[in-house]
C-alpha cells in the first residue's frame, strides 16, 4: 500500500443501522410486506384456493 492510500482521511461507513437497533426502513418494510400479502391472496383467488 503506498503512503498516499494510507493518508486518506476518508469516512468511514455509516448508516441508519449502525447508530439505532431500529431498522433503516420501516415504512417501506410495511408496505412490502402488505403488497406481498396481496399478492397471495390474489394468487389463492386464482388457483381456486380461496373461491369469492
Amino acid at each position: 500500500m503506498t503512503r498516499a492510500a494510507r493518508a486518506t482521511n476518508a469516512p468511514t461507513p455509516g448508516g441508519a443501522v449502525t447508530k439505532t437497533s431500529k431498522p433503516p426502513y420501516p415504512f417501506r418494510t410495511f408496505w412490502a410486506l402488505v403488497l406481498l400479502a396481496g399478492n397471495f391472496v390474489i394468487a389463492a383467488i386464482y388457483f381456486h384456493v380461496l373461491n369469492i
